[in-house]
């Protein structure tokens, strides 16, 4: 029996997040607060190209291990079932996504900074839920996540809480919106032998 790096998106975002928490903890280096992290509106500066950057690597970043923790119990859990499902590259393509529209979105309308992969668990999330989904059906436990947490996340962000909601919602929307778009890379590999047998 041996160890195998069976989801290698999954394993190395975990990696490196637990790396630049590790390093800023006990080596001081403030990685998290000068490169994995991104400012609000009014200090995000449009003309800095280095702030563009950080609207994809804030996800990297965590304030402590119970953040890290609370995040990356999850990632662990559904990516390596999303990175089988939809492939690496595609799970990959879906996460810088939603990095970019939290990122895009914190820097546009809210003034406080952002960092974590918060939204990428909601995206997760929200995704996993259509692991079973049919051509013209909606799953019923979509429905039924969707009414869970983004119900409970709305009303979270309408109190006035330190965390972001948003960024919860808007991954939950881009999970939504991936599983309706998104064939799974197991049907797309079936899809011409099934045509092949027909034909």
């Amino acid at each position: 029996m041996k160890l195998r790096y069976n989801a290698p998106v999954t394993l190395s975002f975990s990696l490196f997040s637990l790396l630049v928490l590790l390093l800023d903890t006990f080596a001081r280096t403030e990685f998290t607060a000068n490169l994995f992290s991104i400012p609000g509106r009014g200090v995000f500066n449009f003309a800095d190209p280095f702030h563009y950057a950080r609207l994809f690597t804030h996800v990297v970043g965590h304030l402590g291990f119970t953040h890290f923790i609370s995040n990356f119990s999850f990632i662990l859990l559904l990516g390596p079932i999303l990175e089988e499902k939809y492939g690496s590259l595609s799970l990959l393509f879906m996460m810088t996504v939603t990095a970019l529209v939290t990122g895009l979105l914190n820097a546009l309308i809210f003034s406080t900074g952002l960092l974590g992969a918060s939204g990428i668990v909601f995206m997760m999330i929200l995704l996993a839920s259509f692991t079973n989904i049919r051509q013209g059906e909606i799953p019923l436990t979509f429905l039924l996540v969707l009414a869970m947490y983004l119900t409970g996340e709305i009303t979270k962000s309408l109190e006035n809480s330190s965390v972001s909601e948003f960024a919860h919602i808007a991954g939950g929307v881009c999970g939504s919106l991936f599983g309706f778009i998104r064939p799974s890379q197991a049907k797309s590999r079936s899809a011409p032998r099934q045509n092949r047998g027909e034909a």
